[in-house]
């Protein structure tokens, strides 16, 4: 069975985890999946790169999908980022060249949440005191 997109890139996976955050096994028997870990800048490049894909998901804000790039992505339908919200993308010249962009919610405020721990863990000595209780053989 031949899926409508068949090709979808994953952008910015540079820590490797885009796949194994979620179950790709009904999108892989129905499409081919390409993650890059690099970024290109240069817009011929990229536009080169990404113009045999009918879905992309961006991770990050590295790439700018301007007005240029998104006319030379005849292929592309939905662009897809992490979190509600990219600067990145040109979402009115997306829109003008049939491109339905799209975020995910996130968790909460999880970059406050991961400050406010580690000033925690500072202030009370978090990591010493566990080095100490598991020095002593308490543990």
């Amino acid at each position: 069975m031949t899926s409508k997109y068949q090709k979808i890139a994953i952008l910015h996976d540079y820590q490797n985890v885009a796949l194994k955050f979620g179950d790709w096994t009904l999108i892989e028997k129905h499409t081919s999946i390409t993650v890059f870990n690099d970024t290109l800048h240069s817009k011929d490049d990229l536009a080169k790169r990404l113009e045999p894909f009918t879905i992309i998901c961006t991770m990050r804000e590295r790439t700018k999908f301007i007005a240029y790039l998104l006319k030379s992505l005849p292929n592309l339908k939905p662009l897809t980022t992490t979190g509600m919200r990219n600067l990145s993308i040109d979402i009115r010249a997306a829109n003008t060249q049939g491109v339905t962009v799209s975020g995910t919610d996130g968790a909460g405020a999880v970059t406050v949440e991961h400050t406010c721990a580690l000033i925690l863990g500072l202030t009370r000595h978090i990591a010493e005191e566990d080095r100490n209780a598991k020095a002593s053989g308490v543990w």
